[in-house]
């Protein structure tokens, strides 16, 4: 900084003047003091917070499968990573339990079938005179109850984990099997293996935990006093990746050990850049409803809590009051009287602002 104050000093005699708000200087003196020109470049998006987050899988998108029966797992078809489609097959049991529901199950199809032929013979016979309306009656209840108790001898199958074509195979052939196929409930991946063949499970016990990535969800921690600056539909970034999300929820509460408030982002498609459980670093970015430019921060002076840049004209500099909306990285996000046509210093503005304010003013 004591080199360019002397390079100012020889060059105060040497056709360099400032007025309020323009800098008179000649070209080979700008080359001197090294300032090098560039423009404002648009800019429609604006870095409003950096904050960390941790990526989440939905509640909804996500299955603990367990076995409705207990026994023993002779094979295991899946494994931790594989990706899987709904009703695919993930394991089998050899479950004794299972026969017993399939026995009466059976018993209660062949009930029905006999209760149905007793009601289709007595509903012609009222309809010939040959028997009362009560008996009818009688037979139509019992055949009912006959429906009541298959339909809920199949549910208890269903509930146990046999697809519908294999409890239609089994009303079929009458043939008992004890050895159960556990399937996907949903297409996903499989996130976690909690079970091993040969391992005798109860009822209940889970096996695999699935989950369905094709929408996670940013959870990002919110300083308290930046919660009024973020909201519903702001674009956000995660560094060293391509992937965007949209804030969909903002937090009602604060928590109390790091007085931070839970802002929620989707992210749709399934990006292989992001992993669930994964912890990033975001920058959530407003959209501007006003013009706006990129400049590098060396391109800007600080003086009185006021920013400035450095127009170039043909006398000299203009300098040009700003609005510093956001930063990103080595630029900032600047607003005020521009066109994005000018040529304003990008560099050198140290030297500019000193010969701005006077020899003697403060850098």
């Amino acid at each position: 900084m004591n080199i360019i104050l002397l390079l100012l000093l020889s060059l105060a005699g040497a056709g360099v003047q400032a007025a309020d708000n323009v800098i008179q200087i000649a070209q080979e003196h700008i080359d001197n003091l090294g300032v090098k020109l560039g423009k404002p470049e648009p800019a429609s998006q604006v870095p409003v917070l950096y904050a960390p987050a941790k990526i989440a899988i939905p509640p909804a998108r996500e299955h603990i499968v367990s076995t409705a029966q207990a026994g023993l797992i002779t094979k295991l078809y899946v494994a931790v990573g594989d990706k899987v489609e709904k009703g695919q097959a993930l394991a089998e049991i050899n479950s004794p339990d299972l026969l017993a529901l399939q026995q009466q199950y059976l018993k209660a199809v062949n009930e029905l079938e006999l209760g149905r032929a007793v009601y289709n013979r007595d509903k012609k016979l009222l309809e010939e005179g040959v028997i009362s309306g009560r008996r009818s009656q009688e037979t139509r209840s019992q055949y009912q109850l006959y429906q009541t108790e298959a339909h809920e001898a199949r549910q208890l199958l269903e509930m146990a984990g046999m697809s519908v074509g294999e409890i239609n195979r089994l009303a079929k052939t009458q043939r008992l099997s004890s050895l159960l196929t556990l399937r996907a409930p949903m297409s996903g991946v499989v996130l976690e293996r909690m079970a091993a063949a040969g391992q005798r499970i109860d009822n209940l016990a889970p096996l695999y935990r699935i989950a369905d990535l094709s929408e996670l969800w940013l959870e990002i921690n919110i300083p308290q006093e930046r919660i009024g600056d973020i909201h519903i539909g702001d674009q956000v970034l995660i560094d060293n990746t391509e992937v965007t999300a949209r804030i969909s929820l903002l937090g009602q509460s604060v928590n109390p050990e790091n007085q931070t408030l839970l802002a929620r982002a989707v992210i749709k498609g399934a990006p292989a850049a992001v992993r669930a459980g994964q912890k990033v670093n975001t920058r959530i970015i407003h959209g501007s409803d006003k013009a706006a430019f990129k400049v590098p921060n060396t391109a800007i002076a600080q003086n009185e809590g006021r920013a400035y840049i450095f127009i170039r004209t043909d006398q000299g500099f203009l300098v040009q009051p700003v609005t510093v909306i956001g930063r990103q990285d080595t630029d900032s996000i600047i607003t005020g009287e521009l066109t994005g046509a000018e040529d304003i210093a990008v560099t050198g503005s140290v030297a500019l602002k000193a010969n701005w304010l006077g020899l003697g003013g403060d850098e």
